[in-house]
């Protein structure tokens, strides 16, 4: 028969067992009653939930200890006791998961990460914590964790963790315990889907003390701006379907401290993410956290670009200029140059730019796709040159200028597959070079995509609606693409566009001849949508003389 030894082993850190030459065991210091039998097993759980018996086949040595040989268990003893010590283990895990999910860390934030994405984020967080050494990046080893976690490395999950605990330890002297709280809270977790559950309780005792300390709500969860700010920079950090959440937690933060350096720094961040082209909303609160981190050229060059798109661009080049005399945080000034610059038709400085940020890191999709803008933008300028109409050298040259470019998207796309402005720009590369097939299936593969932004499906099937017009001469299904862009109720840089595609084409059609109401009627809508009501009325009321078929979309 099997001989078995029973451990018993604490989740409380303040209780300690040992075994002994007892064939089961009893507590060191008396707290505990003797376990005798499995009467005494079964007192012992049900009056101690945080003990944990675990069944052994051989007995442990313990130091000044000499184990003797355990009486033999019968068969049925063993299996009671191992059913026994099951139920004790699920026990103490379900008591414990009862507390982790009252945490406030990154494994209840609900964080909105694309699995198709992870190596997208997990290559950012990297670069983050390689190349933009902020005050503020104790949050983004948290965050490096959570991914690691996520692909079933929960020792490398573990190590982050720890670089995170050691940067709070030189960082925030002053605030260590709020920091750590995070940080806690993630190590609980991960050591509770490691199945060590003393590891993980002794991490929730420490939550439990700080948030008691600071009289939060409850036992385990603690309700201050810094947790607010910890869980926008986590939100942020995962991507555009996570910002709303982000802003509205730095929000909360600054309605208690509203001249906090950090706390203005990631509302200015996200809401400059959800700023759309012309719109002015981050341009106020990028100012504010200049002004709070005068020495920030990361903020300093996301203004510069906010300015440059309304028009400033003469003070938003000023700030680059600062930016690039600074050594901090090169690779993202860089980057960030490189892409006002691309704006500013100065292709050949953008790309110097950019080499230079590739250098660094290889594998940013931001950077491939930034490239990729710049060989488009010389192959336009190539086609202006020429009136439209490349023949021979320019030729070649417009078809080497859109094979690089396809190049650099197609890496884009292999490093972030949910990229869509890179499906985008790839299929209008494909229609360049007259493979209109390849043009389609990047377009029809947008179409598929889920959770894209209104502003981004707007430029979506303005463009397609642009292919449609151009490469393949339907004007029908640019019409419908162009009123498809527009029924989406968001004002934009592409409403304007696509009110100006829309005019042309009907104009077009109106001085053609070809189906006249619908072209009369189209005109109206675009007059109507520009606020040109007198002028609307006379479209209309051209069209309503007129008999003809209208596009079923209209």
């Amino acid at each position: 028969m099997q001989k078995h030894f029973l451990k018993a082993t604490s989740l409380l850190p303040k209780l300690s067992l040992c075994e002994t030459d007892n064939p089961l065991c009893f507590h060191e210091d008396g707290n505990l009653p003797k376990l005798l039998g499995l009467e005494g097993v079964n007192t012992c759980l049900r009056s101690f939930p945080y003990i944990s018996i675990t069944l052994i086949s051989e007995p442990i040595e313990l130091p000044g200890q000499n184990l003797k040989e355990p009486p033999t268990l019968t068969e049925s003893t063993s299996q009671h006791l191992l059913s026994l010590s099951t139920m004790s283990k699920e026990s103490d895990g379900n008591l414990i998961e009862d507390s982790l999910v009252q945490l406030r860390c990154h494994f209840t934030w609900e964080l909105i990460i694309d699995g198709i994405d992870m190596p997208d984020l997990e290559n950012r967080v990297l670069e983050e914590i390689e190349f933009l050494d902020t005050k503020y990046n104790v949050g983004i080893h948290n965050l490096l964790a959570y991914v690691r976690h996520l692909k079933g490395q929960n020792d490398e999950a573990l190590q982050s963790l720890k670089e995170a605990e050691d940067l709070i330890q030189r960082e925030h002297t002053d605030q260590l315990d709020k920091k750590n709280v995070v940080t806690w809270g993630n190590y609980a977790w991960v050591y509770y889907h490691m199945g060590r559950l003393a590891d993980a309780k002794a991490y929730l005792d420490r939550v439990e003390k700080t948030c008691k300390k600071f009289e939060g709500p409850s036992h385990f969860r603690m309700e201050c701006p810094e947790m607010d700010c910890e869980a926008g920079w986590a939100l942020l950090k995962c991507g555009k379907r996570n910002y709303k959440r982000a802003k509205a937690c730095f929000e909360k933060a600054l309605e208690v401290e509203p001249e906090n350096p950090e706390f203005n720094t990631g509302y200015a961040i996200t809401a400059y993410r959800q700023d759309n082209n012309r719109n002015e909303i981050s341009l106020d609160p990028l100012r504010k956290a200049m002004r709070l981190n005068p020495e920030d050229t990361y903020i300093k060059v996301l203004l510069a670009l906010k300015l440059q798109e309304i028009g400033e661009e003469a003070e938003g080049e000023r700030y680059i200029e600062e930016a690039l005399s600074n050594r901090s945080f090169r690779t993202y000034v860089f980057r960030y140059a490189g892409k006002f610059y691309r704006r500013k038709n100065c292709v050949e400085k953008a790309l110097l730019f950019f080499e230079k940020a590739l250098q660094a890191t290889p594998n940013s999709a931001f950077l491939h796709y930034q490239i990729g803008l710049c060989y488009k933008t010389q192959m336009i300028q190539v086609k202006k040159a020429t009136n439209m109409k490349p023949r021979g050298r320019d030729r070649k040259n417009v078809d080497r200028l859109a094979g690089l470019a396809i190049s650099e998207f197609q890496s884009t796309l292999q490093l972030k597959p949910t990229y869509d402005m890179a499906y985008v720009s790839l299929a209008e590369m494909y229609a360049e070079i007259g493979q209109l097939r390849k043009a389609e299936d990047n377009f029809q593969k947008l179409f598929c995509m889920e959770n894209i932004d209104n502003h981004i499906q707007q430029e979506i099937h303005f463009r397609y609606g642009r292919f449609q017009e151009f490469h393949r001469k339907s004007e029908d299904k640019a019409i419908t693409h162009y009123l498809k862009g527009l029924r989406i109720e968001e004002m934009s840089y592409t409403t304007e566009k696509l009110l100006s595609a829309l005019e042309k084409l009907a104009e077009r059609r109106v001085y053609q001849n070809v189906h006249i109401v619908e072209s009369f009627s189209l005109l109206g809508l675009v007059h109507k949508l520009k606020g040109n009501m007198n002028e609307a009325l006379l479209c209309y009321e051209k069209a309503l003389r007129l008999t003809e078929h209208l596009n079923p979309i209209f």
